[in-house]
């Protein structure tokens, strides 16, 4: 309005909380004004990234949102100036204002405390939630014939409608703040028609930088990540994937119920299986993210909203007892069962189907979220510590898998392998993180990621599994559930 150009009026870095700086809106608590002291390295958890299935909620526009390289570009850079800020500070001995303590808010410590804990809730229940789901799906007579493809898509809808709601955290900090923002558009569009003005002197108020603030504040909140990084991410197992895709080239894919045989088949048959396995779980997982998004919109108006109240002085606390609670007693239970001293002779099948899982489950969790943390800031168009954690648990997996298919040991050594395949590595790799990443990458780096993961993994399982295999064959599991 001063140059006379543009009577345009618009909100934007002043109602959003945008780090005019950077230009990004920044993850650390202090800067959104958060209550929970997150540290900057959280915002290299993939799970906590500015992704958004959905780029307009407008039909009629196709908003380019920044791939995961520009925004990860963004954090560096965001990250950087504030750690040069808290040198400078500590060179000049004053406490730099992201490390005072705020009046009321969470300390670092009881931050991370939290996080850990649901990471931990939602590992042992994305762990049951994926072997609940194997179960059901995997039958003879099911037409997939392998076990991995509906955890996996399941896991990546949940991630995508947790990307793109934006009911369950509406509260956010106590006021809903995007929510906010459309009811400031919709009355500024009011009193724009009243006073007859249009074109360029209508009131602007920017809704994506309002949605890109309400997406960052909700994923500095520990329930979210919880849900977000543990259950998604425990409930998908890349892993599973990789073994199934061996299983396929193998010739070795038998349904339950099966009596251990397989009819011979060329290797053109065991190619077009490999296909089916890499196709089918590829698709159905992204395919699942976007429709979980579409969901997200579409629920919008019967989702309810989590009170800030309950969940930051409530839930919290008691996630940190329920957490810990029950994975002490997962532990319990698989060095005390009830019928580990039965005299009816029954197969003790439902401990290695379940609780030795859920021992190992929050070690693989933890696991890939630190390694996220120390390792995706490294390079923005490759996302470093989804494929190491990924390419390790498939090695892993493929090691146990050996010594349990190798006839040594007894039931307790099978089933505590079989806890591994299941927990640790189930946990430790993920589908939907990936397909995730796949989604917000520039094409032909998602292409060079998704391509060097699926073939480095499967390298790794032939080298692992196929020496067994094709040398003295796998032999039947002596604790087979």
């Amino acid at each position: 309005m001063e140059d006379g150009k543009s009577h345009t009026r618009t909100h934007t870095s002043q109602d959003v909380g945008r780090d005019v700086e950077t230009g990004k809106t920044p993850h650390r608590a202090s800067a959104s004004q958060s209550e929970y002291n997150i540290p900057d390295s959280y915002a290299n958890v993939p799970e906590l990234e500015e992704i958004a299935p959905i780029p307009s909620r407008d039909e009629r526009q196709l908003r380019p949102t920044p791939s995961l390289e520009e925004d990860r570009a963004l954090e560096h850079e965001y990250s950087g100036n504030e750690e040069a800020r808290r040198r400078a500070s500590r060179a000049l001995g004053e406490q730099p204002e992201t490390e005072k303590p705020k009046p009321g808010g969470v300390s670092r410590l009881a931050t991370e405390i939290y996080t850990i804990s649901y990471l931990i809730l939602f590992a042992l229940l994305g762990t049951l939630a994926r072997l609940g789901l194997q179960a059901l799906t995997f039958y003879a007579g099911a037409p997939i014939s392998f076990s991995s493809v509906w955890p996996n898509f399941a896991g990546s809808l949940v991630l995508g409608f947790l990307a793109e709601d934006r009911m369950l955290f509406r509260f956010e900090w106590g006021t809903p703040t995007y929510e906010l923002q459309l009811l400031r558009a919709k009355e500024h569009n009011r009193l724009d028609e009243e006073a007859g003005r249009s074109g360029s002197e209508r009131t602007v108020v920017d809704l994506a930088a309002a949605k890109k603030a309400h997406m960052t504040t909700k994923k500095t909140i520990p329930l979210y990540i919880g849900l977000a990084t543990g259950f998604c991410g425990s409930f998908t197992s890349f892993s599973s994937f990789i073994r199934d895709i061996f299983l396929a080239l193998s010739n070795d894919m038998l349904v339950p119920d099966a009596d251990g045989t397989s009819i011979p088949r060329n290797g053109g048959y065991s190619f077009m299986a490999l296909l089916a396995v890499v196709i089918t779980t590829i698709s159905l997982s992204l395919s699942g993210f976007f429709v979980g998004a579409q969901l997200a919109l579409a629920l919008e108006p019967f989702t309810p909203s989590l009170p800030y109240a309950f969940t930051r002085r409530i839930l919290d606390r008691v996630a940190v007892f329920l957490a810990w609670g029950a994975w002490i007693g997962a532990i319990l239970l698989s060095i005390l069962p009830p019928d580990r001293f039965s005299n009816q002779g029954a197969a003790e099948t439902w401990r290695g189907r379940a609780t030795f899982a859920l021992v190992f489950a929050p070690l693989g969790c933890l696991g890939r979220f630190y390694a996220s943390l120390y390792l995706n800031g490294y390079f923005p168009s490759f996302p470093l510590g989804t494929f190491a954690v990924n390419i390790f648990g498939t090695a892993v997996l493929g090691m146990a898998w050996d010594l349990a298919h190798a006839s040594v040991g007894g039931v307790i050594s099978c089933q505590v392998l079989q806890g591994i395949e299941d927990g640790f590595c189930g946990c430790l790799t993920t589908v939907s993180t990936w397909v995730a990443e796949l989604s917000a990458l520039r094409i032909r780096h998602a292409y060079r990621y998704g391509g060097i993961s699926v073939l480095t993994a499967l390298a790794c399982m032939v080298a692992i599994m196929g020496g067994l295999r094709w040398s003295d064959g796998l032999s039947p599991l002596s604790c087979k559930h």
